[in-house]
């Protein structure tokens, strides 16, 4: 591939002895990943079941390497969400944000979805996970993989970070900041960022990561942590807005964090007048391990003002009566029927996450946890219900082995031939639910949603 001539050079003049070294990992095949879903199954079962060539990534538990050959995006268990296919270096972000079941997270610049999916599984669907985009093609595929992976306890909008800043100010435990940037440590997967780049555009990165960062501090609480990451080399785009951000923001530090072989320290030496602690800031380089690169700052907000009575909740669903048909549905379909705070969104019912704020006047893609459809006299649950349950919740299943016909069947939408009881069936691959299908004399109708149905296979 050929990189951009003043991109060389700037990297030549920054890495010295390390430069041909750099260069040189642009020519070598790209690493490869993806993490497995605790909300799913665990390591080690899934370790039993992988059809894969798996190498484990060292700093994620969940992390592993996989070959091109295994192409993992196409199996039934990437439908199940069984994994997420992530860059490896881009997992430790992720990582860094370490947050605990039962907290307020935020991730602010979120799809597609890699870091929201590692932090939904680490929060064990307790808490409130924010998932912002703000473009609104990607935010729907942002809502599209929070759906796959199973995730109850999330919210995905597709606003600003300032109009975010305006409704939850001193709100949020751990704020992820992945932000977009000249993605320089991308230029092996997408050719396009190699042809943008340019100095100019790594000056309009830095100003726009600057004015992200300021509007998540105003939403990180008092102790609260924030994690700061780019996919990008550019000591502007790094050192640079974390510097000019500590000089503005005197009530956030840098944080010590556990580093792992091949991890590089931030670089206070590659601009002038740097913020003190730099050096405590994350490099990760593609010469130096099996990983595109990534920069990575955590962050802690030292003092500030807490949200308090500030605090707007939504507004949820009152009127049992709708919930009529939800209920019928769950009695005959669910030996659990979730619970909590509800809202209708058009014919659309969701379960909210607990304490969940108001959303009037935002641009909501994904208000939390989507049940189904509420029609007249009628309920009709979701893929997201399906995805969201295991078969120990529901009264009627239907198993398929991953290289069954009948499984490529289901997933190309055909119906199954089928004996049991009449209504609604969880359908499974090895024990893992995957979707719904609805059985009547002796046919089980698909309901694999259309958008997702695999063609052109078998």
């Amino acid at each position: 591939m050929e990189l951009p001539k003043d991109f060389l050079e700037k990297m030549k003049s920054l890495l010295d002895e390390e430069y041909e070294d750099f260069v040189k990992s642009y020519h070598d095949n790209r690493a490869q990943g993806f993490r497995v879903n605790p909300l799913k199954i665990s390591v080690e079962e899934f370790k039993k079941i992988s059809p894969f060539n798996l190498e484990k990534v060292p700093w994620v538990k969940e992390g592993f390497f996989y070959r091109t050959e295994d192409r993992p995006g196409k199996h039934p268990y990437h439908e199940a969400g069984l994994y997420y296919i992530q860059e490896p270096s881009a997992m430790a972000a992720g990582e860094l944000v370490d947050p605990q079941p039962g907290e307020r997270v935020l991730d602010l610049c979120a799809a597609p979805g890699g870091k929201t999916t590692h932090i939904a599984g680490k929060m064990q669907q307790q808490g409130f996970l924010l998932t912002n985009e703000i473009h609104p093609a990607r935010a729907k595929i942002l809502s599209q993989n929070v759906e796959r992976m199973g995730i109850r306890n999330a919210v995905v909008t597709n606003e600003t970070p300032a109009r975010l800043a305006q409704r939850f100010p001193g709100y949020f435990d751990r704020i992820m900041v992945d932000a977009p940037c000249s993605g320089e440590g991308m230029f092996r997967k997408d050719p396009d960022a190699c042809a943008e780049w340019s100095p100019e555009n790594v000056a309009v990165c830095a100003a726009r990561q600057f004015d992200i960062l300021e509007h998540a501090g105003t939403m990180l609480r008092p102790g609260g942590r924030l994690v700061y990451s780019t996919c990008t080399f550019s000591p502007e785009e790094n050192e640079g807005v974390i510097s000019k951000f500590l000089k503005d923001s005197p009530n956030f530090e840098i944080e010590d964090v556990q580093v792992y072989e091949g991890f590089g320290k931030g670089r206070p030496d590659w601009i002038s007048d740097g913020a003190s602690g730099l050096g405590k800031t994350v490099r990760i380089w593609p010469h130096q391990l099996q990983g595109e690169g990534h920069y990575i700052a955590v962050l802690r907000k030292t003092d500030g003002d807490e949200a308090g009575g500030r605090l707007k909740y939504a507004k949820t669903l009152s009127d049992q009566k709708i919930l009529k048909s939800y209920y019928q549905f769950a009695e005959e379909t669910l030996l659990e029927t979730p619970k909590g705070e509800f809202l209708l969104f058009g014919e659309q019912l969701y379960l909210l996450p607990k304490e969940m704020l108001s959303l009037e006047n935002l641009k909501v893609v994904r208000p939390g946890w989507h049940l189904g459809t509420i029609k007249k006299n009628r309920f009709e649950p979701s893929h997201a219900l399906a995805l969201g349950l295991t078969g120990e919740q529901v009264k009627h299943k239907w198993n398929l082995e991953k290289d069954s016909r009948e499984m490529l069947a289901y997933l190309k939408g055909e119906s199954l031939a089928a004996e049991g009881p009449k209504g609604w069936y969880l359908l499974e691959v090895d024990g893992y639910s995957i979707g719904w299908g609805k059985l009547s004399d002796h046919i089980l109708k698909n309901h694999f949603p259309k958008g997702l149905r695999w063609t052109g296979i078998g």
